[in-house]
């Protein structure tokens, strides 16, 4: 057993919410960058925030290939660590972080060149292409700098450091709640940029990201060094990053992929219908932060464990993990329908946009618990290398319960239908993550030896 894992010892609840509680802070800072970026676009008017709420769920399809990157880094360091195998940790926070740049780097340039064709084919009025068309060049420029903080998020947190990983997310927040006021509105020299403005703060705030966790990495436990890159087993670990951090990635992008769809239908029932949906989404992601910062947290904790085959206790971890979120889910479920009304009011002046928004959380938030257990059971299997397993879940909760539904039955009860789709979805991929984590996250399925079980020399 290594003692650089320490989250082999020691209580498994305890360490869910030591790991859980720094989390939230981070992710909840970030989520409400969402939310001010609303606020503050929504006063330019109706047109302004409905292009935002035609990005936004591409944006996020965007971030959670960050996710995915992040969770591959956080995946393997863990089980690295678990197994007494520094070195090998450090090789591959090295290859993680170079592949999670060079992926930036081609996502970016796809963005740039199907962008028009892209929300046009989401049914956007040509009047809002332009304001979209601002906000996406300047993100898109700087998206490479989104993987490279993520990745080196995910160096962090497979080595448990949650309050570090943490304080990057707060980065990202606390630049963009400057930033955001200042370029979207103007404030004394600097010009008013509008909804370019909130795209500039973005980047900026990324950037800053970045480098914060490149100075976190480097005063850390598991550091990244250049003698690794060409070191043996270089192929193999490249191989175990994309086996888990690919199909995570997609598996992270499959919601806000469908979210994009189902903009595109609600598009063709009403461009105001859109906005509603929009500030719905981000007010919804802020009030899903405890369950986004369990699914972050449960990585770690099932990853060293696993790795040091104390499988008891990442189990219990899971199931502790699933009974918080259930609580939670539905508590909040109670607190978003009861003040939906209040909520709307502070978005927008728009009637129908206002009523859209509530009659989303009205329907659609009792499912908020199914998604918990969804996506905390994805971190957990991430963790420990069965990544496609979570994947089909993900995949089938999107393609086959809620865009059929959506779109089966968007003619006869409009707008409805599309949000009933998500509490159905969330509801079945909910139901069908515990399934696939009972069976396996068990002592049957113990793991065996990776490409890079042999132990490295410490450093």
């Amino acid at each position: 057993m290594s003692n650089d894992a320490k989250l082999v010892r020691g209580s498994v609840r305890r360490h869910v919410v030591s790991q859980t509680t720094p989390m939230i802070l981070g992710i909840g800072a970030t989520m409400s960058v969402g939310v001010i970026d609303a606020y503050f676009v929504g006063r330019l008017g109706t047109d302004a925030l409905t292009a935002i709420s035609f990005v936004f769920p591409v944006q996020v399809a965007l971030q959670s290939l960050g996710v995915g990157v992040m969770v591959g880094i956080n995946s393997v360091v863990s089980r690295a660590l678990g197994a007494g195998r520094r070195s090998d940790a450090e090789m591959l926070a090295l290859h993680g972080v170079l592949l999670a740049a060079a992926s930036g780097v081609l996502v970016a340039a796809t963005l740039l060149l199907v962008r028009t064709a892209l929300f046009g084919a989401l049914n956007a009025d040509p009047e809002v292409l332009p304001q979209i068309d601002d906000y996406v060049v300047p993100y898109a420029v700087g998206y490479p700098l989104v993987l490279v903080a993520m990745g080196l998020n995910g160096v962090l947190r497979g080595q448990g450091a949650a309050l570090k990983s943490s304080f990057i997310l707060l980065i990202v927040a606390v630049v963009n709640w400057i930033l955001d006021p200042l370029l979207i509105v103007g404030w004394g020299p600097l010009p008013a940029f509008g909804i370019r403005g909130a795209a500039y703060a973005t980047v900026v705030a990324f950037g800053a990201a970045a480098l914060t966790g490149a100075v976190m990495v480097r005063l850390g436990q598991v550091q990244i060094r250049l003698r690794h890159l060409f070191g043996a087993g270089w192929w193999s670990g490249l191989v175990e990053l994309g086996r888990v951090g690919a199909p995570a990635a997609f598996s992270n992008s499959v919601n806000p992929l469908g979210l994009t769809l189902l903009t595109g239908m609600l598009a063709g029932l009403g461009q105001e219908l859109v906005a509603g949906f929009g500030v719905a989404g981000r007010v919804q992601s802020l009030a899903l932060v405890p369950l986004l910062a369990m699914s972050s947290a449960i990585g770690p904790v099932v990853g060293q464990n696993w790795g040091a085959r104390q499988i008891d206790r990442a189990r219990t971890a899971w199931i502790f993990s699933l009974a918080l979120c259930v609580a939670y889910g539905t508590m909040v479920a109670v607190l978003l329908v009861a003040f939906r009304g209040q909520l709307a009011a502070v978005f927008t002046d728009s009637a129908t946009a206002a009523a859209g928004l509530e009659r989303y959380l009205l329907l659609a938030a009792w499912g908020y618990g199914g998604f918990g257990v969804l996506i905390v059971t994805n971190g957990a299997l991430n963790a420990v290398g069965h990544a496609m397993k979570a994947m089909a879940v993900s995949v089938a909760r999107v393609f086959i319960v809620m865009l059929p539904l959506a779109s089966a039955g968007a003619a006869v009860l409009g707008p409805d239908a599309v949000y009933a789709s998500v509490l159905a979805a969330n509801l079945f991929g909910g139901i069908g993550a515990f399934g696939l984590g009972w069976r396996f996250l068990k002592q049957e399925d113990a793991p065996s030896p990776s490409p890079l079980a042999e132990p490295s020399p410490q450093l």
